[in-house]
């Protein structure tokens, strides 16, 4: 049975030196690195039943001590989400964040993705 946080994970696991993670990166984990989680979705329940095709919105973040190369690596995670086999779609352009307290700089966007459960 698959997953959107498997087919995410999948998709991303060779980007920024394979420091990719659900929700939360460990602390001290060295920089680059992405997170990603889900934050939604359509729901496709029917007066049938489940439908067995699902959909999620996954928003992933990547983390860097640049913005360039933030920005490089969400570039990295659109081509990675956008195409075979995933054809996820982005929602929205990228948003850029800073972190003051730990002086890093993130590029975040979201994808909708639609996956056989």
């Amino acid at each position: 049975m698959a997953s959107a946080k498997a087919i995410v994970y999948a998709a991303l696991k060779a980007l920024a030196g394979g420091r990719v993670y659900p929700s939360v990166a460990p602390a001290g984990v060295a920089r680059p690195y992405i997170v990603y989680q889900g934050v939604g979705g359509q729901d496709e329940t029917t007066f049938d039943g489940s439908d067995s095709l699902q959909n999620r919105r996954v928003q992933v973040v990547a983390w860097s001590t640049t913005a360039d190369e933030a920005d490089l690596i969400n570039k990295q995670v659109r081509a990675a989400l956008s195409g075979e086999p995933v054809l996820g779609v982005p929602i929205g352009a990228p948003v850029d964040d800073y972190e003051d307290d730990t002086k890093l700089y993130g590029t975040r966007q979201d994808f909708s993705i639609w996956y056989q459960e």
